[in-house]
Parts: structure tokens; C-alpha cells; sequence
């Protein structure tokens, strides 16, 4: 999993524009590798991640060992649909080949939404063996009240991408790109 998913990591992260003070969230971060890349990018930040296998937590939190003693990175075992996570504390948020295996995608993309700031960033990354389509990704973002979504593909996968509105923006969705 560690070696599939750092290639799709890195795009989305590089997508996302990780700057050093962000405040970021990984959904499902299975062994750390997204992790362990975002301390690199978010040095003077904060990289927090949930995921609901304890083994993954077990083996996230030993590749990230330093990074976490040091109070940089808050990794727990947990679920998209209750992220406990204050209201308003990320900049950006990712997950990468996760979204497809949430118990309930609308509920967790909620989450996503509660505990992002305003203005702040989201990107779902997938390869192809996820199994996830494309098509409807960026109604679902919308629906769960993200604006700007629109998706962003390579030869080797593909992200949607959104942003939470500002308080000025009210609910005005706007989906741009392909679907």
C-alpha cells in the first residue's frame, strides 16, 4: 500500500500547494506515506490524520515517530464520518484511495467540510485500482456544501478537488472542469 499510493500522494499534495504553516487533514492515511510526505512540505504546520484500522495507526505512528514526538503530527484511529477534529482547524484536507471504502462518503465529506476553515482546500486523490469513478465526484462534493469542484486527471489517476466557501459566498456552488 506504502509504495502504491506515494506516487498519488505526492500529485495530490503537490495539487493541494502545501505551504509550510498549513494545518492539514489525511483521511484514511493507511501506513503514513502521505503523512510523512506532508511534514516535509508543511514544516512550520500542522499534519493531522485519521484512519480505521489500528494497524495502519500502528504503523503511520512509527514512521512518523519523530515527527509526532515533536508535537508536529497528531495521528488517530477513527473514521471520515466522525472526525475528532475541532470545528475550523484545517487549511487543506486530503485522502488518497479512501473515499470509495467510507462507511457513509456523504457523511464523511461533511466532516471534511465541519472541520475545514473557510476558503480552505480539499482533494480526494485516486489511482486506478481504486475502483472509484469519476463521474458524480464533484456533485457529491457540492452536495455536501463545497464549492469550486472539479476533477484533475493524469495518466496514472485522477483528483476532484473543492474548496469550503467563505461566510461572503454563502452557498453559491460553482462545478468546474470534467467530469
Amino acid at each position: 500500500m506504502a509504495h502504491m499510493n506515494q506516487k498519488c500522494a505526492a500529485w495530490v499534495i503537490d495539487l493541494l500547494e502545501i505551504q509550510p504553516n498549513d494545518k492539514t487533514l489525511e483521511v484514511g492515511f493507511g501506513p503514513g506515506v502521505g503523512i510523512e510526505l506532508l511534514t516535509k512540505a508543511a514544516l512550520e504546520g500542522y499534519v493531522a490524520g485519521v484512519d480505521p484500522s489500528q494497524e495502519m495507526v500502528a504503523q503511520a505512528r512509527a514512521r512518523n515517530a519523530t515527527a509526532i514526538t515533536s508535537g508536529h503530527v497528531d495521528l488517530r484511529y477513527g473514521s471520515a464520518e466522525s472526525l475528532p477534529f475541532e470545528d475550523n482547524t484545517f487549511n487543506k484536507a486530503l485522502a488518497i484511495n479512501s473515499m470509495q471504502v467510507w462507511m457513509d462518503a456523504a457523511a464523511g465529506l461533511r466532516e471534511i467540510r465541519r472541520v475545514m476553515k473557510a476558503g480552505g482546500r480539499i482533494a480526494l486523490g485516486f489511482t486506478p485500482y481504486s475502483g472509484q469513478q469519476k463521474v458524480g465526484l464533484s456533485d457529491r462534493l457540492a452536495a455536501a456544501g463545497l464549492v469550486e469542484a472539479h476533477v484533475v486527471e493524469t495518466d496514472t489517476g485522477f483528483c476532484v478537488l473543492a474548496i469550503k466557501p467563505r461566510p461572503d459566498e454563502g452557498q453559491m456552488q460553482s462545478n468546474i472542469g470534467t467530469e
